[in-house]
């Protein structure tokens, strides 16, 4: 998808303790490599040695992705048997290297190291509070706002986990996070679960992850999900011990559905959910509530295509590939001149002429933001031959913004802002359009909690009065 009208997601965290003493920085790499998906602009990782001198941290993190950024010179330097690791995407304003994560804080009681997928929507009080007793910030991101208050909390805390906890009773929105002291791995999440978290073991190694998908590729062994509102602090004298006293009853918990229908790569699991069996169930049912007669039916890749074989199986129409993806072309290629022929859309993909010459197609997709990768796509469609083009999403109109941790922008940027869907439907020139219905989310998520903000204007929580993502982002 085109990138100023692909959805985008925050962050991706990745920790780890080897109990065992040794390096797990090139473990990390692997882990961050599983979760390029969930942030492209910058990564970073930071190490400690617990046997060493306490306080110690080295850190490399720059703007850019993993595999560019990483060495094995680079990774060898990087020795220490406790550490974590960070991918960001930022939801607007500067991506620059000092925004980077993991944050390394220095202070009394030594050293913090921080990583955060979120947003929180009372960042600038926060930060303006902080201010007004001294604070001096390196970055705009509210993950620094985050990390003072729990190096301020540590001073009056028995530990650090219960700093943590204190922090947590301050900040207000969506954050998944894992913090690295110099003998201890703490993983938390929201109160509200917007944002994922699970603990994996390798051998005598613990893991804290943001998908299931990245203890896969080092090849270590799921355990949990962290719980909404749960501290789980890994040390090597007690293991993995909880905290729970921030946890709400479960029909208030509020995770992001867009977890399953986009930004999970689908061979994860959250909460107990398969990612590629949310996107099958989405497809099932746009095609019991929104059957047409066609020849095929195509996914836009890539997280369309899971549920265009939901479709496909449920309707009985088949089921084809009607896009190549350009696998070299990253989120950060230079987009031609608007005068210049070329289409960053095509740039990504191109239709198969063969497939869809003459057919009736269904074609899904996950979302439609503001339109202009929508409209493209159809007439791409069409230029290749397709004699009928109807438009499928596996997600209900967006019609608000979200404040935590998505990039859904104003309600003037929608295209279901003020319009109906067959006007919708005349914009990005489809034959027909219909979208999932927002009463079938809740079966998609394994009738979990969920966030529905994004399209209904109902947030779990107070949404802030000024929209001050763009100042304040992830």
């Amino acid at each position: 998808m085109q990138k100023n009208d692909a959805l985008k997601e925050e962050c991706g965290v990745f920790g780890m303790y080897d109990f065992d003493g040794g390096n797990v920085a090139g473990s990390i790499y692997y882990g961050l490599l599983a979760l390029q998906h969930r942030g492209q602009e910058s990564c970073g990782i930071a190490v400690s040695d617990t046997q060493g001198p306490k306080g110690k941290v080295l850190s490399h993190k720059n703007m850019g992705l993993v595999n560019e950024n990483f060495n094995p010179e680079i990774i060898e330097k990087l020795k220490g048997d406790i550490g974590v690791g960070h991918v960001r995407y930022s939801t607007a304003g500067s991506s620059t290297r000092e925004n980077a994560q993991p944050l390394v804080l220095n202070y009394v009681k030594g050293t913090l190291g921080l990583a955060h997928n979120g947003n929180l929507i009372n960042a600038p009080e926060l930060r303006e509070e902080l201010s007004l007793t001294g604070a001096i910030f390196q970055t705009t991101i509210d993950s620094e706002v985050i990390a003072y208050y729990i190096a301020r909390e540590r001073l009056h805390s028995a530990s650090v986990e219960e700093a943590v906890g204190r922090a947590m009773k301050k900040i207000k929105g969506a954050y998944s996070l894992i913090v690295m002291s110099p003998r201890k791995l703490i993983g938390a999440r929201d109160p509200f679960g917007f944002r994922p978290l699970c603990i994996g073991k390798r051998d005598n190694s613990y893991v804290l992850a943001s998908e299931t998908c990245a203890l896969d590729t080092i090849g270590a062994e799921f355990i949990r999900d962290v719980e909404p509102g749960e501290i789980v602090t890994i040390s090597k004298e007690n293991g993995i011990t909880s905290d729970k006293s921030h946890c709400i009853p479960k029909e208030k918990h509020a995770r992001c559905v867009f977890e399953y229908i986009y930004f999970s790569r689908p061979d994860s699991r959250m909460d107990g959910v398969s990612v590629y069996e949310s996107r099958i169930m989405a497809g099932r049912f746009l095609a019991m509530d929104s059957p047409v007669d066609a020849d095929i039916v195509v996914g836009v890749p890539e997280s369309g295509n899971c549920a265009a074989m939901g479709y496909a199986l449920e309707s009985g129409i088949p089921y084809a590939t009607a896009f190549v993806k350009n696998a070299y072309i990253g989120r950060t290629f230079i987009k031609p001149k608007q005068k210049s022929r070329e289409s960053s859309v095509q740039v990504k993909l191109n239709p198969l002429r063969e497939v869809v010459n003459g057919k009736r197609v269904i074609m899904i997709d996950d979302s439609i933001v503001r339109g202009t990768t929508s409209d493209r796509i159809v007439r791409m469609l069409r230029e290749a031959g397709a004699k009928e083009v109807h438009m499928r999403v596996s997600s209900p109109p967006f019609l608000w913004p979200c404040y935590f941790g998505t990039d859904v922008p104003a309600r003037e940027q929608l295209i279901a802002y003020n319009r109906t869907i067959e006007e919708i439907r005349q914009v990005i020139g489809a034959d027909s359009l219909a979208y999932l219905k927002v009463e079938r989310l809740f079966a998609i998520a394994g009738e979990l909690g969920i966030c529905k903000g994004c399209f209904t204007g109902n947030y779990p929580m107070e949404p802030p009065k000024d929209d001050i993502r763009g100042d304040f982002e992830k």
